[in-house]
């Protein structure tokens, strides 16, 4: 884990909460100059803490109407096979999301599609074809009561 400080801390919360704030503001909201607010946010991307900056989209005013949660379990767990799975889920791009599970289900994955017809297709011609998989159980969500990327910092 990363040495932090204070400032650090109010300087990563700060732009968690608002990516485009202009070091000059940034710097004023933390209580620093903007030449060492700079330069702090800039070792803390050096130091991979900071590791990009992103637009948040709605996803459904892109034409992506649903989500769903697929809970994937694999026929073998050698690492070999969890690392080809993994590639495979990286190539496409309705796949937004991939995390390796202990317990019963071996991957979760959040797929975005832009309707049920296109995410069977997705799902029948992409996801259950691809390397090593032994089933897949989906969940489509209904409404996403709260989003909230990142850690909280206090």
């Amino acid at each position: 884990m990363a040495n932090l400080d204070e400032i650090d801390r109010k300087l990563l919360a700060e732009l968690q909460s608002e990516g485009r704030v202009t070091n000059v503001e940034l710097a004023q909201r933390v209580g620093l100059t903007a030449p060492p607010c700079l330069r702090r946010v800039r070792s803390l991307e050096d130091d991979g803490v900071i590791r990009g900056y992103h637009a948040d989209l709605d996803a459904s005013k892109l034409g992506f109407a649903i989500t769903v949660f697929a809970m994937v379990s694999l026929k073998s767990q050698a690492e070999a096979d969890l690392r080809e799975f993994e590639e495979a889920m990286r190539e496409l791009p309705e796949v937004r999301e991939v995390h390796m599970l202990n317990g019963e289900i071996d991957f979760i994955l959040k797929i975005v599609s832009q309707d049920l017809q296109s995410f069977q297709e997705f799902l029948t011609s992409k996801l259950t074809p691809a390397p090593n998989v032994a089933s897949v159980k989906t969940s489509l969500t209904i409404r996403t009561a709260k989003y909230e990327p990142g850690v909280p910092l206090e």
